[in-house]
């Protein structure tokens, strides 16, 4: 595997082929676990990636910010023969919900942000799969991706990839007790007037009888939440950041921007109450204010919807509002990212100073949860909300979830939020058998 970090004005080569396949994740019975994986089933889109043509670190907001310019417009690509209708990405990656460094050890592969160019891409359309490989525009740089199409060409499995390990029996722990106190801190904030929402959010420790077997828990993620994004990004050292979020940050075509609010949730039996709930509906309309508001300096039109829909999930129901934009000419997805990211949907309001409770009272380093995930190229860019997620080393797994924190929240309510919300990555990780330690 070739790790590079290309300035600005880097050239790369690729080739493409089209094959009679059904299934990018099939690859993985090929060629191992993906280095990437981002599906959106409902669009019928999958895209899988393996090894790392090349790599673009941020270490800082502003970092993240000029990686992404350069990645959006300033990395050449030349196509030995046809090149595709369509390309996703091609790099593709994320970065921290926080500003700071990482403090947790499992979180230094990952780093701030990490983009990578995938030696070899597969994905779906119309007629197949279409593979392409990359490779640096140097000495052999045309031979080196010939070689990877032969290898994958004749072989590339043509049957779609379903779940084949059985449930496991995983042991759990997280502190309930702590979590309460820490939502009781934020109300105490909210009452005095210091806030007006904050979303705490909090870890889930898993462990596995064995390692995980990671494709399939994307089989199985990919499988029962449909309306999702599946995502995963491996970082060196074996630590894969994975999940299946309801939560589009932004998609970005030429100048065309959709995003949506999601925030409001209920249990599938509760969600008839959901819309008419004044809590709910606070909370959710200030994450609508909040996009409209942050989308006006970079936007000549936005539009949102009248009301808010339902996006019913299969353990939780959503309040969603779809936000559309043209974007001023000359607007990056860069600008766009920072522009709306966090949202009040995972962080609160007022934005900095529901980000510095957080700081000071969580007591948890995100990572990439709740930071924007996807992928960016000169076609456009894609990223989604990191939620419903894990971060996978072997046989452990951590879970995080969190919940909107307002005036009228419970603590115990917004555990049992925060529990129903875990469920997505529990069952997606195989949990038939689950011991719960206080």
């Amino acid at each position: 595997m070739t790790t590079l970090n290309p300035a600005k004005g880097q050239r790369w080569v690729a080739r493409m082929m089209l094959l009679a396949s059904a299934d990018p994740l099939a690859g993985a019975n090929l060629l191992g676990v993906p280095s990437l994986y981002w599906e959106r089933p409902l669009a019928q889109e999958a895209i899988a990636g393996w090894g790392e043509a090349a790599v673009m670190e941020a270490h800082s907001a502003a970092e993240a910010a000029e990686v992404l310019g350069t990645l959006a417009s300033q990395v050449e690509l030349r196509w030995l023969g046809e090149a595709p209708e369509w390309l996703p990405g091609p790099w593709f990656g994320g970065m921290r919900f926080a500003s700071t460094a990482p403090s947790d050890a499992d979180w230094q592969a990952h780093g701030f942000g990490r983009w990578t160019l995938p030696e070899l891409l597969a994905w779906r359309v119309d007629k197949g799969v279409v593979v392409a490989a990359f490779a640096p525009e140097e000495a052999g740089g045309e031979d080196l991706v010939r070689s990877r199409l032969e290898r994958v060409g004749a072989n590339f499995p043509s049957e779609y990839r379903h779940p084949r390990g059985g449930a496991v029996s995983l042991k759990l722990s997280s502190s309930r007790r702590d979590f309460e106190t820490r939502v009781d801190r934020a109300l105490e904030a909210i009452s005095a007037g210091r806030l007006q929402k904050v979303v705490m959010a909090r870890a889930v420790e898993a462990e596995g009888p064995r390692p995980f077997e990671l494709v399939d828990v994307l089989a199985r993620l990919r499988e029962q939440n449909p309306r999702c994004v599946t995502f995963l990004f491996r970082a060196p050292g074996g630590v894969a950041f994975l999940g299946a979020t309801p939560e589009t940050l932004c998609r970005v075509q030429g100048r065309v921007l959709e995003t949506e609010a999601l925030a409001g949730s209920a249990a599938p039996g509760q969600a008839e109450g959901l819309g008419g709930s004044d809590k709910d509906r606070r909370e959710h309309d200030s994450v609508v204010r909040f996009i409209l508001s942050a989308l006006r300096p970079i936007a000549e039109r936005t539009t949102a919807d009248a009301e808010p829909a339902l996006l019913t999930l299969k353990n939780v129901v959503h309040l969603r509002t779809g936000i559309r934009a043209e974007l001023h000419e000359g607007v990056s997805p860069a600008q766009v990212v920072a522009a709306l990211h966090p949202t009040p949907a995972v962080g609160g309001v007022p934005r900095d100073h529901s980000l510095g409770f957080l700081h000071e009272h969580e007591a948890l380093d995100r990572g990439w949860y709740a930071g924007p995930v996807g992928w960016i190229g000169p076609s456009g860019a894609h990223f989604a909300v990191a939620l419903r997620s894990a971060l996978v080393r072997g046989a452990h797994a951590r879970l995080f979830v969190g919940a909107g924190i307002v005036q009228g929240s419970s603590a115990a309510a917004e555990w049992r939020e925060t529990e129903m919300k875990s469920l997505a990555m529990l069952r997606a990780l195989g949990g038939g058998d689950v011991r719960r330690e206080p």
